[in-house]
């Protein structure tokens, strides 16, 4: 069973007029996700891959009810486009964009928290619950999709899009399926973290382990590593922490915003040791994935 959506979940696209929303937009409906409706100011009126387009959130939601909405706007439009989206009543906002200002990334943040809405992203690229639905353009094209996912039991989060598809990939050749994969965005400042998303897995009974991409940077793993030794849980999780050389090689810059090391805190190597104190199993190597699932799972699908 997928998180947040499934092939039931109504889609909302704010910004399907832009080039990169029309061609996300095209490849999720051809993997079979339900977009009902698009936004873009000024364009109301037109018609995107058979999409309704209109001018305000209100007005497509008057005629198409939706469950959720991908923002992809210009970066000084996002605290907008999400205001809009928060005060039309949707509860699961995908935010694609990136090089959202900080301040307006905290104020959507705290209107979506008040609100009880979650947000995915920034500078994510979406969700995928393979053989369901696709909000986002993760994976690419819905050939890629379906060649990289499979639906299965493992949940895959990553704080990187690319390596949600190559986790994806390597576990689907391995004859492992994916609950629902996550790109949760390379930010500084993001609406769902690992640790936020955790509970929901949790609840999911037919996922029975969760695949974590880890990256420098920030405190967010080791937040999670601190929540796990005190609570535990009934998941098995493994992780996989990128950038290791960065601990040899410190001021190298390193991909997302979000890849900014402190000292100790932040770094591969600490990340590494507080999920293994944790009970969380590291792979040494990314190919490992695979085999530590096995070893402690046996027969996963």
């Amino acid at each position: 069973m997928a998180i947040l959506a499934d092939a039931n979940t109504r889609i909302l696209v704010q910004g399907i007029t832009g080039r990169e929303a029309a061609t996300f937009t095209y490849e999720s409906m051809q993997y079979g996700a339900r977009i009902v409706a698009g936004v873009t100011p000024g364009k109301g009126g037109q018609f995107i891959h058979g999409i309704p387009v209109f001018d305000t959130v209100a007005l497509a939601l008057r005629t198409h009810p939706c469950d959720a909405t991908i923002i992809s706007v210009p970066a000084r439009l996002v605290r907008d486009a999400t205001f809009e989206a928060l005060s039309n009543g949707l509860k699961l906002i995908v935010v694609v964009t990136e090089r959202i200002p900080r301040r307006d990334v905290v104020a959507m943040l705290e209107q979506a928290a008040s609100v009880g809405a979650r947000i995915i992203g920034p500078n994510s690229l979406g969700l995928i619950a393979p053989g369901k639905t696709r909000l986002g353009m993760g994976g690419g094209s819905a050939e890629t999709v379906r060649r990289a996912y499979r639906p299965g039991s493992v949940g895959v989060i990553s704080r990187s899009g690319g390596m949600m598809t190559e986790i994806s990939n390597l576990l689907t050749q391995s004859g492992i399926g994916q609950s629902t994969c996550i790109s949760i965005g390379g930010d500084p400042i993001i609406g769902s973290t690992m640790l936020d998303l955790l509970p929901l897995y949790e609840a999911d009974r037919e996922t029975q382990a969760l695949v974590l991409f880890c990256e420098p940077g920030g405190t967010m793993e080791e937040r999670l590593a601190a929540h796990l030794k005190a609570h535990g849980s009934r998941l098995w999780i493994i992780a996989f922490v990128a950038g290791r050389f960065t601990d040899r090689n410190q001021g190298v810059r390193f991909g997302h915003a979000g890849a900014i090391v402190e000292g100790g805190r932040g770094s591969p190597a600490s990340k590494a040791e507080a999920l293994r104190e944790a009970g969380i199993l590291v792979a040494e190597k990314f190919s490992q994935i695979t085999d530590l699932l096995r070893e402690h799972i046996g027969s996963i699908v």
